[in-house]
């Protein structure tokens, strides 16, 4: 049976200096990443175990702590692909004209996605997605790993506002490290995601 896998990062730790520090990418991935992908294999045994007792007395708990792990995963999986030593700049193509046609400029989709990961309130972060239903690009905030975000809406770039992926090199200001995050956002990750996600039919 399948179970959910660390991703090998696409660069070695330090390839994101100055702007993202080889230390907090390793801790960040190696040992956050990983926890989430361990609590989310765990969270299936106990389920299993849960299954095979007929006993879902902590069913509740169960299924939160599967939902936070597998987000968690999720999203760190998007983000590491979601920046590039050789990132920066502004996207190109249709996703810039997505872009353009949904937030007006490429300057207000920067501001207020960057205003939404600044303004998490406690854990949580920034988004750029796809919303099938309408067919349009949103920013969303996501608090903790999950919740106020479109069901069925697919990330396409994510920011990470937990304290462990900056307080290490940015320590409390964390407006300066979503600053150092558009100089290694990798573009033309977000504009395939993108096309794949326009391209799914909406199911409602």
């Amino acid at each position: 049976m399948a179970v959910y896998t660390l991703p090998e990062l696409p660069y070695s730790p330090g390839a994101l200096e100055p702007h993202y520090s080889g230390e907090i990418v390793a801790l960040h991935h190696d040992k956050h990443h990983a926890a989430y992908v361990k609590g989310a294999n765990d969270t299936l045994d106990a389920m299993a175990a849960a299954r095979a007792a007929g006993d879902f007395a902590t069913i509740n708990m169960l299924s939160r702590s599967f939902a936070f792990h597998v987000s968690g995963h999720v999203l760190h999986s998007i983000f590491w692909t979601n920046m590039s030593p050789d990132g920066g700049g502004r996207p190109e193509g249709d996703l810039a004209d997505a872009i353009t046609e949904h937030f007006g400029s490429f300057e207000a989709m920067q501001a207020q996605l960057t205003a939404v990961t600044v303004n998490v309130q406690g854990i949580g972060w920034g988004a750029l997605t796809w919303e099938p239903v309408s067919s349009r690009l949103v920013i969303e905030q996501i608090h903790d790993h999950q919740g106020n975000v479109g069901t069925g809406s697919v990330p396409l770039l994510v920011i990470d506002s937990w304290e462990h992926a900056y307080y290490l090199q940015y320590k409390n200001v964390k407006a300066d490290f979503v600053k150092a995050f558009w100089n290694i956002t990798n573009w033309p990750d977000v504009a395939d995601r993108f096309a794949t996600a326009r391209a799914v039919p909406p199911t409602v």
